[in-house]
């Protein structure tokens, strides 16, 4: 008899990703996925391949700075009414449409530029993209939060990180082995389409059924309601401190080797297609297995074990491109480095949206999750932007073994606030 319960009760964890609002979470995920490997992975491939150094190429990260700060606009994204918009689509969906079209024109803008004569254009259009592609992930954040009930929001974070893996698949893969073929201005034209497909899936989407706050009359009231409350709300919980360190430097390790990613393969000597291949396809669809465990083992196990056994995992993980290292130019070796790297960051990265999505009070969905994942992508901007430096100054196998290592402060913060709430620890478990 307990072992049909469990069965029906995996059947159920399962069944829940195949429901109406998780597609729309998909392709959520994919708009929120596809921006955001531009001014990351596929730039700083595109930067290698046209002779920049890996120093310049590291602090290109640099550019992925509004999405460390996009809690400081987040208040009128999730409390101020569009003109027109808001009334016709609804809250979310009014500033949704909003930044997908603007991201779209950004994006066909910044294939124009050419990094090798003019790299600071490229960065301009780079840094508007981020900041578009900040401002949509706050409404995608809010939307999936609000949309889904509390029993689904494991399920809902691993489906956002698939849909989000197949945005990177067009932006990564699909990038990259497209520019083999033709110019890199008509690659952003096809990615840029893709925005707009995105737009249209927002226009059939529903509108989560929540209030849609009334115009402001008192704008002194306005900004306490809209911006002070839901900082003064956060702050006012036990070990809010520890939390926001925490989601800082739980990826750290992954994203300070992520940045220098691409440089390793170039330097490595695998060429674009076989990037394309193991790092863009195949490492997605590994992801996304990794992404869909990790919400299956939030909603068996509770999120703080998935939580930490994804963290140790994807700190391991990290040696296995040491290995690499060590053996040059070899395929098998990147690809089984890169399918352990990716399921155990997939499962860790559901988890860490799950835990995030879990802290939200729903009053204030927008700004409380932009807040905590602006904390988050300090790890792939600020403290990643002097992985070049590190490269330059270290050997790759140094390198990536100093990266699993920066996965401990994450972990040891992880069993502080298991400490801090051990009644939830025990909740989860049951």
């Amino acid at each position: 008899m307990r072992e049909t319960a469990t069965l029906r009760a995996w059947w159920t964890s399962l069944a829940a990703y195949f429901t109406p609002r998780m597609l729309i979470i998909l392709a959520m995920g994919f708009a929120s996925g596809l921006p955001l490997l531009l001014t990351l992975s596929t730039l700083s491939y595109w930067l290698s391949k046209v002779g920049v150094d890996k120093t310049t190429i590291g602090l290109f990260a640099l550019v992925g700075t509004p999405y460390t700060f996009k809690f400081l606009w987040s208040p009128i994204m999730d409390q101020l009414r569009l003109p027109v918009l808001t009334a016709r689509f609804g809250r979310r969906r009014s500033w949704l449409l909003l930044t997908q079209i603007l991201l779209a024109i950004a994006i066909f803008l910044m294939g124009l530029t050419d990094p090798a004569t003019a790299p600071a254009r490229t960065a301009l259009m780079a840094l508007v993209v981020a900041f578009l592609s900040a401002s949509q992930d706050i409404v995608i954040d809010a939307y999936r939060i609000e949309i889904l009930p509390e029993s689904q929001q494991g399920q809902g974070a691993a489906v956002t990180q698939t849909g989000y893996r197949f945005g990177l698949l067009l932006a990564g893969a699909g990038a990259l082995a497209l520019s083999d073929f033709v110019s890199w201005p008509i690659v952003f034209d096809v990615l840029a389409a893709a925005m707009l497909v995105a737009a249209i899936v927002t226009l059939l989407a529903p509108e989560p059924e929540t209030r849609v706050p009334p115009p402001p009359r008192d704008y002194a009231q306005w900004v306490k309601d809209a911006v002070i409350a839901p900082f003064a709300e956060f702050m006012a919980r036990r070990g809010w401190v520890v939390i926001l360190l925490f989601v800082l430097f739980y990826k750290f390790g992954d994203a300070l080797g992520g940045t220098m990613a691409n440089p390793f393969y170039v330097e490595m000597g695998f060429t674009g297609s076989e990037v394309a291949a193991v790092s863009k396809l195949w490492g997605v669809w590994m992801t996304v297995v990794g992404a869909l465990i990790g919400g299956l083992a939030v909603a068996r196990w509770g999120v703080f074990r998935a939580l930490l056994i994804g963290g140790v995992l994807q700190a391991l993980t990290n040696f296995a491109f040491a290995y690499v290292a060590v053996k040059g130019h070899d395929l098998p070796a990147l690809t089984l480095a890169i399918t352990a790297d990716n399921i155990a960051g997939g499962a860790a990265g559901a988890a860490l949206v799950a835990y995030l999505s879990s802290l939200c009070n729903i009053a204030y969905t927008a700004t409380q999750y932009a807040l905590l994942t602006s904390f988050m992508a300090q790890g792939r901007t600020w403290l990643s932007s002097g992985s070049g430096w590190l490269a330059d100054n270290t050997d790759w196998v140094t390198f990536w073994s100093l990266t699993a290592f920066l996965a401990v402060p994450g972990l040891l913060l992880l069993l502080g606030i298991m400490q801090l709430y051990p009644n939830r620890v025990l909740s989860d478990a049951a």
